[in-house]
């Protein structure tokens, strides 16, 4: 009896993994060809793209058939500027003293699951406490479900900067957070916070080169890391195999981090023709984020929402951030889809798109910036970022084609991650 069980076991598994999953397209958007590709047929077995093919290939009797000829089909879509651990909210402040971790973590699992429903198969979360990095291994190890994590668990500040964690505390609480807590004050402290980083488990390195918009104190745009501590941080990332991103909103800590070699800048609002320059140079990339910034400007004028030291900021910093984007992406400045989901409504990512197409850019270029552009400066081309053979089986579907459009991305209709059908 125990032999014919064994037999039935291993019968299932031989039939579950010759079973294919066969999708019809009506249109196909590969990530790479600048064209739409009419009535395609992608063929999926266990986690992989295993065939890409011309019109609509028959599947076998076993196989699974998934009819998406009336929509457009493209690869998971990648946000390159998260925080999944929290979402904007007139109490924001205060649940730094009322939550616990616990709480964090399961807050962040649901905002994960509404990232990934809208059709957001990879992120990058660019700061929180180091919940972010657990729930990445929790989705990794099928526990949670929600989009592929790329964590930079604690953002790096200087004291005060823009993610010192003590910010808008009393004196006694203020304490002296150092590189543990992700803050430094000299090259040495600098290193040793990105190697505290590289410990436990983070992905790449975020700084907070400027002042910032939400955090409890006066600037907002200033520069906050010498040259020297710049260059600790990002030689010494290189050397543990992590990418930098530094948030920047005034022109002098841009061009500093910019200068000392950081891999991506966020937001970038107050960013020079000179500055966009060099990041042609060389080679930075530019995360707009104009959702947020469009998001905060309007909150800043509700009576209460943010602190008295938050509002003057969001309402001069948030308007320009659009325009920033226009005048970069037409200079030829390097562009890399990201949108500061939690300052703004997780889920709502998409809305990026149609502020990027409404600057200047054409949907397909928006879309790549979406797509194979993040895989790239993620080092992940051969795994994600375009539809091609041997690919993980990242797909996401629109009702319409956003090419006519671009509204349609942000009422994604299927999801698939991995092979496995998570919308539909």
């Amino acid at each position: 009896m125990k032999k014919i069980y064994l037999l039935l076991l291993c019968m299932a598994s031989l039939a579950s993994y010759a079973q294919k999953t066969y999708i019809h397209c009506g249109n196909l958007i590969d990530g790479k060809a600048n064209d739409v590709q009419p009535e395609m047929t992608i063929v999926v077995e266990g986690n992989k793209i295993t065939a890409i093919e011309k019109g609509f290939s028959k599947p076998g009797a076993s196989d699974v058939l998934v009819d998406l000829s009336k929509k457009t089909v493209m690869p998971g879509l990648i946000d390159m500027h998260v925080h999944l651990e929290s979402e904007t909210s007139k109490d924001q402040a205060l649940q730094r003293f009322t939550l616990n971790d616990a709480d964090v973590a399961f807050r962040a699992a649901a905002y994960a699951r509404k990232t990934l429903m809208a059709g957001f198969t990879t992120v990058r979360d660019l700061g929180g406490s180091g919940v972010n990095t657990a729930l990445r291994n929790a989705i990794n190890q099928g526990i949670a479900v929600g989009p592929r994590i790329f964590s930079a668990g604690k953002s790096i500040a200087t004291t005060g900067g823009h993610a010192d964690p003590t910010n808008g505390y009393r004196k006694d609480l203020m304490g002296d957070p150092g590189p543990k807590e992700g803050v430094i004050n000299g090259p040495d402290d600098a290193r040793k916070a990105v190697r505290q980083r590289y410990k436990e488990g983070s992905d790449m390195i975020k700084i907070t080169a400027t002042g910032g918009v939400l955090s409890i104190a006066k600037d907002g745009s200033g520069p906050q890391f010498t040259d020297e501590e710049l260059k600790a941080i990002i030689e010494t990332a290189k050397e543990y195999g992590m990418h930098t991103a530094a948030h920047a909103h005034g022109a002098e800590g841009m061009k500093r981090a910019v200068m000392a070699g950081i891999t991506t800048i966020e937001h970038g609002t107050k960013m020079t023709e000179e500055i966009m320059d060099l990041m042609k140079q060389k080679g930075t990339f530019f995360v707009p984020t104009i959702s947020a910034g469009k998001f905060v400007a309007e909150q800043a004028k509700v009576p209460g929402y943010y602190h008295p030291l938050v509002v003057p900021k969001a309402l001069e910093i948030g308007p320009q951030i659009q325009e920033t984007f226009r005048k970069a992406y037409k200079r030829g400045v390097k562009i890399a889809f990201g949108t500061d989901a939690g300052v703004y409504p997780h889920g709502d990512n998409a809305k990026e798109f149609g502020f990027m197409v409404e600057a200047g850019m054409p949907p397909m270029e928006a879309i790549k910036s979406a797509t194979v552009v993040p895989a790239g400066i993620l080092g992940m081309s051969d795994k994600f970022g375009s539809l091609e053979t041997g690919k993980f089986a990242d797909i996401v579907a629109t009702d319409e084609n956003p090419l006519k459009n671009i509204k349609t991305m942000e009422k994604v209709s299927f999801v698939m991650k991995e092979g496995v059908v998570i919308k539909q």
